[in-house]
């Protein structure tokens, strides 16, 4: 088999990928790839259409507006309607009230002023009578110069009207006031009961402002005593008509209060996203025109809110899935060689999601969900991980939304986005676990299933009036999509494992094969080597998938482990047969020397023929800096100084993966075990606890991630496996019951 070279191993490469500003780079690369696939399908569309033609096609609004103007004539409409809100104001019965009774208490206030002047000019006269009677009798007596003055009618009227307010003051005639002035006060008091009564009995009732005459003269007929002087009751119409005014009136807080409620609850009037706004043939009338100019449809200018908005959307996009790409724990977060993988299939995907877009032209209805989205995901979910490519899919599902929307009304086709989200989430569920060959085809025809589901629940939802023929078309192209998914997913997956040098499944697969040349190679150099590695595979696969790390990995890891061994085979004891043993003939630095270079002379051999570096580091690390125990005591016992352990144990690195550590653990086991005389369960028991305790105490498991829960796990599953490997070499305990063990030992036969 011919050497391969990946990118990885491409000088250009090497030197650009770890630069500094690389990560960065790729983002904003992939950023311009999908705004430029994305931008054509968001350039608004405009149309030629004067008032008085006609349409030449159905016309929809390409989004949600508000049609304003209608909404604001509504809303005049509703605020006009409201009819005036008019209250009776109680309040004004008892001012009015209270305004006819200061009349007569102001009257009574001026009457004893009067009386007052009055009998201080009867004491003046007295007092100037006594005063001249005494000055005829000779007294001398002194005269006051200056008497008072009586008030005079004229003067207690003005005097009144100085007291009341200007309003009231010109609403009363001198008349009505001298008649007060001059009335008794039986009759006066009798006057102030009467007005009062009939205004508040009046007034009690509601008075419009148009009622105010009627309710005057309703006044005037309560007030009449018979009894009364003809002047008094006079005045006392003129006060009840005075005193009566309306009561009933518009309470404007309370009318703009409802004006403003129905307003507001006039809806906005809305040209919704995909409403038909002129039919085919019909007349462009004013409204009709000016609905267009409203959606954007009439504008002969360039606008760029469209396209600033397709920039943010896919800035948005970008920076969500860079930061998810540097958070989750995938190997995208650190390997800029993954992450440009990354790219090429994502770039690779919509440009598939773009070219069938463009199938709309045809006018075959249903063909634009022949697309085959879940290629993507699949790749990713194969060459990279599933939980990325389950980001992806809500990625595709935007940006596919976007780049369907020719058949949309608006910038997005919702139909199209929720079919691809769940087209690409299909084909990760059913390949997260297995990706083999096999798996890949289940795969399409699940995707295939999903998506024929999908359009039916979308069908459905529309309750639209749909012809078998739609059904089928709809059915048959979604079905289709899976398929071509995965026949796609089969024929881009070589190009990126070769070109990236990506372990898949299907690549473990072909390095599995016994004629691989470094398989034969061991097989033909190193035969007890090889059945030694087939030994290790079988134990680690099984422990791997115990604990959930990739089994198929460690298997084929585990193949080619020892490939160092083929340089000098015969310094190994599997390969040592009817021989004698090198070792016995050279020193224990030089056996330490031979022995401790394999692991790294198989890295180096493996490097050559570009394998996986998975495979190359589980060969580099499979012994760890574990302790070369034998020659380092046998170099203890033939030298007379102590010897630091440190140069008899393997330089390292320590696993660093599961699969890597399973291998060691794997390995150590098979030849522990091999080596053991008549090896029975609880001989085997204890030596495999006893090896993984040792590394673990060793710290050989510092730079993995295995857990001590997973550690039992992968002791228990290497004592099932080896029982089925050892079973006819195995004795059990003889306290068991002999019937136990006869049907034991049948079972294991």
């Amino acid at each position: 088999m011919g050497k391969r070279s990946s990118i990885d191993h491409q000088q250009w490469w090497q030197n650009l990928k770890n630069h500094r500003y690389i990560r960065f780079f790729l983002f904003i690369l992939l950023g311009v790839i999908t705004y430029a696939l994305m931008v054509s399908n968001v350039v608004p569309e405009t149309l030629q259409a004067e008032v008085g033609t006609t349409a030449d096609q159905d016309i929809r609004s390409p989004l949600t507006i508000e049609y304003r103007s209608e909404t604001e004539r509504l809303q005049q409409e509703a605020y006009e309607s409201v009819s005036p809100i008019y209250t009776t104001k109680n309040r004004y019965t008892e001012n009015q009230i209270e305004r006819i009774n200061d009349i007569f208490n102001t009257v009574q206030t001026v009457r004893r002023e009067a009386r007052e002047r009055e009998r201080e000019i009867a004491d003046f006269e007295e007092e100037t009578a006594e005063i001249e009677e005494e000055n005829e009798n000779g007294n001398n007596a002194g005269l006051q110069e200056d008497p008072p003055e009586e008030i005079t009618t004229e003067e207690q009227v003005e005097r009144i009207r100085t007291i009341f307010s200007e309003q009231l003051s010109e609403g009363l005639s001198d008349d009505t006031l001298i008649a007060l002035l001059e009335a008794s006060e039986e009759d006066l008091e009798l006057a102030q009961e009467t007005t009062a009564n009939a205004i508040h009995e009046v007034m009690s009732n509601e008075i419009h402002i148009d009622e105010v005459e009627e309710a005057r003269n309703q006044a005037e007929r309560r007030v009449l005593i018979s009894t009364i002087d003809p002047g008094l009751y006079r005045s006392m119409i003129e006060i009840a008509r005075l005193g009566v005014t309306a009561n009933y009136l518009l309470d404007e807080e309370a009318t703009e209060e409802a004006r403003e409620a129905a307003v507001e609850a006039v809806e906005p009037v809305m040209i919704r996203e995909g409403q038909l706004i002129a039919e085919e043939g019909q007349m462009v009338t004013s409204e009709i025109y000016n609905q267009l100019s409203l959606v954007g449809l009439l504008d002969d200018h360039s606008n760029a809110y469209p396209f600033i908005g397709l920039a943010l959307l896919v800035m948005l996009l970008v920076g969500v899935l860079a930061y998810y790409l540097s958070d989750a724990h995938t190997s995208l977060k650190t390997n800029n060689t993954h992450l440009l993988m990354y790219v090429i299939i994502f770039t690779l995907t919509l440009v598939i999601i773009k070219v069938v877009s463009l199938t709309h032209q045809l006018e075959l209805y249903g063909l634009t969900f022949v697309v085959p989205a879940a290629m993507g995901t699949m790749l990713i979910t194969i060459l990279l991980h599933s939980r990325a490519a389950l980001f992806t899919a809500m990625i595709f599902a935007i940006t596919a939304s976007v780049i369907f929307n020719a058949e949309a009304s608006g910038a997005f086709s919702a139909t199209h986005g929720i079919y691809v989200f769940f087209s690409s989430v299909a084909g990760v569920f059913f390949l997260s676990h297995s990706q083999r060959v096999m798996r890949i085809l289940q795969a399409g025809l699940f995707v295939g299933t999903l998506n024929v589901l999908v359009i039916l629940a979308l069908m459905l939802l529309k309750n639209g009036q749909y012809s078998l023929a739609e059904f089928g078309l709809n059915i048959g192209f979604s079905a289709l999509a899976g398929i071509l998914a995965a026949v796609l997913t089969l024929g881009v997956l070589p190009f990126f494992e070769a070109g990236f040098g990506v372990l898949s499944t299907t690549k473990l697969i072909e390095l599995s094969n016994p004629n691989h040349p470094l398989l034969r190679k061991i097989l033909l150099e190193a035969p007890g080597t090889y059945h030694h590695s087939v030994m290790v595979a079988n134990l680690a696969e099984g422990a791997c998938e115990a604990v959930g790390a990739n089994g198929l990995l460690a298997r084929v890891g585990a193949y080619y482990h020892d490939l160092g061994k083929t340089r000098r085979p015969h310094f190994f004891i599997e390969n040592q047969m009817k021989i004698e043993n090198p070792h016995d003939k050279i020193s224990p630095q030089l056996s330490k020397t031979i022995i401790i270079s394999h692991p790294y002379d198989g890295a180096d051999t493996l490097r050559e023929y570009k394998m996986p570096k998975e495979i190359i580091s589980i060969a580099e690390q499979h012994h760890g800096t574990t302790l070369l125990k034998y020659f380092y005591h046998k170099a203890q016992q033939e030298s007379e100084k102590d010897i630091p352990e440190e140069e008899f144990r393997y330089p390292g690195p320590k696993a660093q993966s599961r699969e890597a550590a399973i291998v060691g653990i794997a390995d150590c086991v098979e030849a522990a075990v091999r080596s053991m005389q008549k090896p029975t369960v609880d001989k085997i028991e204890k030596l495999v606890k006893k090896i993984i305790t040792e590394r673990l105490e060793d710290g050989q498991f510092d730079e993995c991630d295995l857990t001590l829960k997973e550690l039992n796990t992968i002791a228990v599953s290497i004592l099932e496996t080896l029982q089925g490997t050892f079973h006819t070499r195995i004795e059990y305990p003889e306290d068991v019951s002999d019937k136990r063990t006869e049907k034991k030992e049948g079972d294991q036969s």
